[in-house]
């Protein structure tokens, strides 16, 4: 059997489960992409035809608000049918096996895939028997990756520093348990960042081998300092074991919350991220997450634009296959 590879033949992206395999060309393509989805606010959201004719399926048996819905707009916008499936309350309870429901949903002609699950595995095993012109896009697997949350932090990052080289990034909270934090060094090492800063308590630390080039500070104040972007992490209780659970909030927020006065390390002009949701009083402050420096709502108006980028990238190489 063939190791698995997210490309087809032709060396086109045919699924996105992770952004590790994805060369820089691969990764500046998707973004330019995305870029030209946007619209300024208040204007009317483009509109195409590059999805007309696709189904699209939503499968999530994780809490989303953001992914899913903009999974749904990117669809929708670009012309699809769309069908949302909470997969927790249908086929699993009835006893049915995630590939008789993904099966199913072959046979009346879906097409894309998009999956969020708390099993490890769960979206490539689904990419490995799906029929040849399918294509499987994760929505968020485990604590591993979240592709198109990176992709989206690269994108956002891009418009605000004009690039990524000479750039110095801090990542700040619950790394050990961060799909988004795996995402986004994946997309940020391949593109050519600075220097990447891992910052959080020790418990909350991935393991040694893992994010390999990154800079490891358990100090906030040194690990923060002339940062050009501090993207700031929820704690990913529902990944925890129990008596691993950091139960003072108010403690953390002392140690590792992003304040007004922390953020002054940082350069000037750095900008905070979030992937959301956030917990105010927690990991940040709410005048910081709503200040001048915040750019988290910008996260989100490009979660859609990357998605529909995803998405007319994947019909596109339908269509050249067939």
């Amino acid at each position: 059997m063939q190791p698995f590879t997210q490309f087809d033949s032709d060396g086109r992206l045919r699924h996105l489960i992770s952004l590790r395999e994805l060369d820089g060309d691969v990764l500046r393509e998707l973004l330019d992409r995305a870029q030209h989805f946007l619209t300024p606010a208040g204007e009317l959201h483009v509109h195409g035809k590059e999805l007309e004719g696709f189904t699209v399926a939503n499968m999530f048996s994780e809490p989303s608000t953001r992914t899913r819905v903009s999974f749904e707009l990117a669809a929708l916008r670009l012309g699809a049918d769309v069908v949302n499936l909470d997969v927790m309350l249908s086929s699993r309870v009835k006893g049915e096996s995630m590939l008789d429901t993904i099966y199913t949903l072959q046979a009346m002609q879906v097409d894309v895939f998009v999956m969020r699950d708390a099993q490890p595995g769960v979206t490539q095993y689904v990419a490995e028997h799906v029929d040849d012109h399918v294509s499987v896009v994760s929505g968020g697997e485990a604590h591993l990756a979240h592709p198109t949350q990176g992709l989206l932090d690269a994108l956002t990052i891009h418009q605000f520093k004009g690039g990524f080289r000479d750039l110095v990034v801090a990542i700040v909270g619950d790394i050990r348990h961060s799909r988004v934090a795996r995402s986004a060094w994946h997309a940020l090492s391949t593109l050519g960042v600075g220097e990447l800063r891992l910052i959080g308590p020790d418990e909350l630390m991935p393991p040694a081998d893992d994010f390999e080039g990154a800079v490891r500070f358990e100090s906030f104040d040194q690990g923060v300092d002339h940062a050009d972007v501090v993207m700031m992490l929820r704690i990913q209780s529902e990944r925890m074991e129990q008596e691993a659970r950091i139960a003072d909030a108010d403690r953390y927020f002392e140690r590792y919350g992003l304040t007004g006065e922390r953020l002054r390390r940082a350069r000037p002009e750095a900008i905070v991220m979030h992937p959301g949701p956030m917990n105010r009083g927690v990991e940040i402050a709410s005048d910081v997450a709503d200040g001048p420096q915040s750019v988290i709502r910008e996260q989100v108006r490009n979660g859609v634009a990357v998605r529909m980028a995803v998405l007319s990238y994947l019909a596109e190489a339908r269509r050249r296959r067939t």
